[in-house]
């Protein structure tokens, strides 16, 4: 197995803030707004999936709102765009014209009280271990359970590695010491203020890694 220096772990959990939207005309128009949506010819999501990271006035991200509601916010003055859609999506109603944004700052702070340990999902573990195979260093394509779970392991942070498919094939259901191999880094769970929004995040936009701390996938 290859012997790469490890990559650490770890990164900034967070909490989204209940942000109060305004009523305004374009609220109206939003879901018959006509998009030139040149981000959808080149796979990125419809505009009607789309998300725009919200960030509070400190630049700390906050949750990824709908794209209807970060616009809402952007109109009524509660937000500022920070980095308009790279793929240069307008909305257009009969009245209004808006630049799709992809990362808005809240005008307010707003205070995000601490919670817990953010929840064990395949986004935030991938995260964590920023899409490399804890066992060669590799591509990481899947999770796998350090110690099996037909042999008692648990499904917690200090159990769970992302692994390639091949080294997941390999190790199967036998135990490291088993097999000769050891851990590039040692799995814990992670702490800060990111990761219950990276906990939920599957595609992330490469404009919101600046405030997320985290390496692209």
């Amino acid at each position: 197995m290859p012997d790469h220096q490890p990559t650490p772990i770890g990164a900034p959990m967070t909490v989204a803030p209940q942000v109060v939207v305004c009523s305004n005309p374009l609220s109206a128009h939003a879901p018959t707004m006509i998009a030139q949506d040149k981000a959808t010819a080149s796979g990125s999501p419809p505009w009607g999936r789309r998300r725009v990271l919200l960030l509070n006035t400190t630049f700390e991200p906050l949750t990824a709102l709908p794209l209807r509601r970060a616009v809402v916010l952007v109109v009524c003055g509660k937000a500022e765009v920070v980095h308009d859609d790279p793929a240069g999506l307008t909305l257009h109603s009969a009245t209004t014209s808006v630049v799709v944004p992809s990362v808005i700052r809240l005008s307010s702070y707003v205070r995000v009280p601490y919670r817990g340990r953010p929840p064990l999902t395949r986004a935030a573990l991938m995260h964590r271990d920023r899409y490399r195979c804890a066992y060669c260093g590799g591509r990481a394509e899947t999770i796998d359970h350090v110690v099996p779970r037909s042999r008692g392991g648990q499904h917690t942070w200090q159990n769970c590695v992302a692994s390639c498919a091949r080294c997941n094939h390999r190790k199967a259901d036998k135990l490291l010491s088993e097999l000769g191999w050891r851990l590039r880094v040692v799995p814990t769970a992670p702490r800060g203020p990111h990761w219950r929004l990276l906990a939920g995040i599957t595609d992330t936009d490469p404009l919101w890694l600046p405030y997320l701390g985290e390496p692209a996938a």
